[in-house]
């Protein structure tokens, strides 16, 4: 599989799949963890929550830039 073709297929699961569903996730959480919480602790979940995003994105990038094994003759 080519370079382009892993990187149009990490892009489109990244914002169509693992965004959504990330964001979806951290707002429930937020949700029942957060009521009634000062404004600093507010901002510590979601300064953290918005790094952690991030973390199995860069997963996907290794894959995306590995070439095929060249054979050898």
């Amino acid at each position: 599989m080519s370079r382009r073709t892993k990187t149009l297929i990490a892009a489109i699961l990244i914002v169509f799949v693992w965004l959504p569903f990330y964001a979806l996730f951290i707002m429930g959480l937020a949700r029942h963890l957060l009521p009634g919480a000062p404004w600093y602790l507010a901002l510590l979940f979601y300064a953290l929550a918005g790094t952690l995003w991030i973390v199995p994105i860069g997963f996907s990038l290794p894959w995306m830039y590995r070439e095929k094994p060249k054979k050898r003759t």
